[in-house]
């Protein structure tokens, strides 16, 4: 028996994204970032240099960046993750120092404070100068607590306090990987909001436009290679769009399930007097996912909708090609007919004066008879041979034609 090649990858797959167990008192560090296609290698090379390289997948590595540091990176799709794990009084300056050399573009960074009670998280809450006004703070399941207003701070950093309240370390961390995958997942999904805010407008042009050239093909007076030229151009540039939007409306669509997913798995229980994780999520993140739906299903519509609308005038198009195609039969058949007919009244003339012709040959030689024979009446002779000299005529022309255009001649 042999293993399937994508077998052991497949099983470690199950295994990724794991955080290692988090302790209490403790902080953690993360970065979500964008990495550049040419910064990946550098990336990789600078992770590795302080990672546990016995792993198999080059997407995850894990391992000790100082005293009491751990450090867990994760390469995505479009970037990478790059989390800090330290022990309660472990130095970080170092770590943070190393952290800030690697080519990441930061799209979230965030600094989590974890302690044993609330009365703990309270007293430090201070140091985070969050603003009361928009602070969120709610329980996750029974036990644990959070604290965040969710702004970034002049350190660059959202800064989190949770309180563990008792919970058992492996449900805590559990936790704590849902809340961040959450917040990671929130902000790739609404990358995709200013693309379609930059796209709106392109889309309402191109709405006047279209419904502009649908009154322009309803009017039959119109010039159809011109209204096909303008659709053509109306077409390409709402394929542009699309091109352009369909990458980050695509990965919204894909990170807003996820959102919605995590903010059910960690069990919000609101507070009283305090937003809760639930409020802050849907408050602004539904109608930023709702419009990049929107935005991808009005890019749609119109695209189909000119699409149908060139259908249309192609019908139309094709319509007046088979009338004036009607029109060119019947005239050809009528300018046959007049052929036929004339060539007919032509082969009539032809019959006769070669019948004139024969005639008046044959009454030169019936004139030089009478001197020959006095008794030789050359005018009968011409008359008795004019109708036999006519159907002569007529049935060699009508072998002629049979010959050369193969007509019946009977």
């Amino acid at each position: 028996m042999r293993d399937h090649e994508l077998r052991r990858s497949v099983v470690g797959e199950m295994h990724l994204r794991r955080w290692p167990q988090v302790m209490v008192p403790s902080r953690i560090v993360q970065w979500v970032a964008i990495v550049p296609e040419a910064d990946r290698a550098a990336e990789f090379s600078a992770i590795s240099a302080h990672s546990n390289h016995q792993r198999t997948n080059p997407a995850h590595r894990a391992g000790l960046l100082s005293p009491g540091v751990h450090l867990v990176w994760e390469r995505h799709s479009e970037g990478s993750s790059l989390a800090l794990f330290a022990k309660d009084g472990a130095d970080l300056t170092e770590a943070l120092a190393w952290a800030q050399t690697l080519p990441l573009q930061v799209l979230r960074a965030t600094t989590i404070r974890i302690v044993a009670d609330d009365a703990a998280a309270e007293a430090m809450l201070p140091e985070f100068e969050l603003s009361r006004d928009e602070l969120v703070s709610c329980r996750i399941g029974d036990r644990i607590r959070i604290w965040s207003d969710f702004r970034i701070k002049p350190d660059g950093f959202g800064h989190l306090a949770i309180a563990a309240n008792g919970a058992e370390p492996g449900d805590l961390t559990r936790q704590l990987q849902r809340l961040q995958e959450l917040g990671n997942y929130r902000n790739r999904a609404l990358l995709g909001l200013p693309v379609a805010r930059g796209a709106w407008p392109r889309l309402d042009k191109a709405e006047e436009r279209l419904a502009a050239l649908a009154s322009r093909v309803a009017d039959s007076a119109a010039d159809d290679d011109e209204l096909m030229s303008e659709l053509s151009a109306l077409s390409l540039e709402l394929m542009a769009v699309s091109t352009a939007i369909c990458f980050r409306m695509d990965a919204t669509e894909a990170y807003a399930p996820l959102v919605e997913e995590r903010l059910e798995q960690l069990d919000c229980r609101p507070i009283p007097g305090y937003a809760s994780l639930i409020d802050f999520t849907q408050r602004r993140f539904l109608p930023a996912a709702n419009t990049c739906r929107a935005t991808t299903r009005r890019a749609r519509e119109l695209s189909v909708r000119a699409a149908e609308l060139s259908s249309l005038l192609r019908a139309r198009i094709e319509a007046r090609i088979e009338g004036q195609n009607a029109q060119l039969l019947h005239s050809m058949e009528r300018s046959a007919s007049l052929q036929l007919r004339l060539q007919q009244l032509v082969e009539g003339l032809s019959v006769v004066a070669l019948s004139y012709y024969l005639l008046g040959l044959a009454n030169y030689l019936f004139k030089g008879a009478e001197h020959i024979w006095p008794g030789f009446d050359a005018a009968m002779v011409l008359t008795v041979l004019v109708v036999p000299t006519l159907l002569g005529v007529w049935w060699i022309v009508r072998v002629i034609k049979h010959r050369v255009l193969g007509e019946d001649v009977g």
